[in-house]
């Protein structure tokens, strides 16, 4: 069976996010002067989106909703400072998740070319 690295990568990249992103709930909730509701919304809502968004790697577009969900844990920064840096910090997770399992897909791809290119033809008999 062959699996997806880059689609392995990005998944545990979006999973290990979307516990940081819970996590910002409580700080909403207690340091800002955000509704409950609304800081309910701002903090589980990202990291939903990132669970789902991690069952969802198979289609190529869930890539491109992968980096708009880096720029959102990046802006709330701007609720929660510490998440410019926890958002960078996931953001350049994802970017070298995607961008090496991409670079090992191709290899891959590459090599069993390679591999099927130099066997022999079975003889006909």
């Amino acid at each position: 069976m062959n699996r997806s690295a880059r689609r392995g990568m990005c998944a545990a990249v979006l999973s290990l996010e979307a516990i940081t992103l819970g996590l910002t709930t409580p700080v909403i909730l207690t340091l800002t002067d955000v509704s409950t509701p609304v800081g309910l919304a701002v903090g589980l809502g990202p990291a939903v989106v990132a669970l789902l968004l991690a069952g969802a790697l198979r289609s190529e577009g869930a890539y491109g909703r992968g980096w708009a969900l880096q720029v959102v844990a990046v802006g709330l920064g701007f609720l929660v400072p510490s998440m410019f840096f926890l958002g960078a910090v996931f953001g350049l997770l994802w970017g070298t998740a995607d961008l090496l399992g991409r670079k090992i897909e191709r290899e891959r791809a590459e090599a069993y070319a390679a591999l099927e290119r130099d066997q022999p033809e079975p003889e006909a008999g």
